[in-house]
């Protein structure tokens, strides 16, 4: 059986309850072409001074919280809406400390959004979670091309082209765990105050950008510019903010 994915018998998760929510962070996520300098739609798009993604360059470095992943698999929800693949998730938390965050839902960003010292990466993950409050928190796993990833060619054939109804998959599970990259000790991060990426800009989201890259391969990339196009805002100007690094 491909990685990421497991069998299950006739078990199902009603997804009604958190249906308001997932519409709302589909709204959140969504990225303007990346030849726009911001995305259209005014106000804190063109007025914010905390937007997402950004260039990190200069960081401070700090004993940050450590990173947990409580990650669990979860019936398949995949939707493609156009500007990205969308996964739906319930049942998994991220610790960052003791505070802990509930993941909704992941997708794939054409580049990658946020840099490192000037690099653009090929491509992004973006794992959308919220705090008791309702903040969200945006978890940014980056890519290079280089090694085919696993979890990744077991997704790609269940990815829907554009304009598909969304596919609910009882019989198949998505395992969160499966994206995260391998960690010795604990999983370094860079942090800062930012954005939604998509009208209306809305700030007040904490980004944890992972230290670690991983690949996947020029194939699975070509494969997911046939599902989406380029989807990425362009970096945003620092405005005085400051980007934390976990030592």
């Amino acid at each position: 059986m491909a990685p990421g994915f497991a069998r299950l018998g006739g078990w199902r998760v009603g997804a009604l309850a958190t249906l308001a929510i997932f519409a709302l962070l589909a709204h959140a996520v969504a990225g303007p072409s990346p030849s726009e300098p911001r995305p259209k739609g005014g106000g804190l798009c063109e007025t914010g001074r905390r937007q997402s993604p950004i260039d990190i360059v200069a960081t401070r470095r700090e004993a940050l919280p450590a990173l947990q992943f409580d990650y669990v698999p979860t019936p398949l929800r995949i939707v493609n809406d156009g500007h990205t693949v969308r996964v739906r998730l319930a049942g998994s938390r991220m610790l960052i400390g003791a505070e802990r965050h509930t993941l909704q839902q992941f997708h794939f960003h054409l580049p990658g959004g946020d840099r490192v010292q000037g690099e653009e990466f090929p491509m992004a993950m973006h794992w959308l979670h919220k705090r008791a409050n309702g903040e969200l928190v945006a978890l940014v796993m980056l890519f290079r091309l280089g090694t085919a990833h696993p979890a990744l060619a077991a997704l790609l054939p269940q990815m829907p082209a554009a304009g598909q109804p969304e596919r609910n998959l009882p019989a198949l599970t998505v395992d969160p765990a499966a994206w995260l990259p391998v960690a010795s000790v604990r999983h370094g991060y860079y942090a800062y105050d930012g954005s939604v990426t998509a009208p209306p800009c809305t700030e007040g989201v904490r980004w944890v950008v992972l230290k670690q890259v991983q690949t996947l391969s020029a194939t699975q990339l070509a494969q997911l510019h046939q599902l989406m196009p380029d989807n990425a805002r362009p970096v945003q100007p620092l405005q005085g903010r400051s980007v934390a690094e976990s030592t």
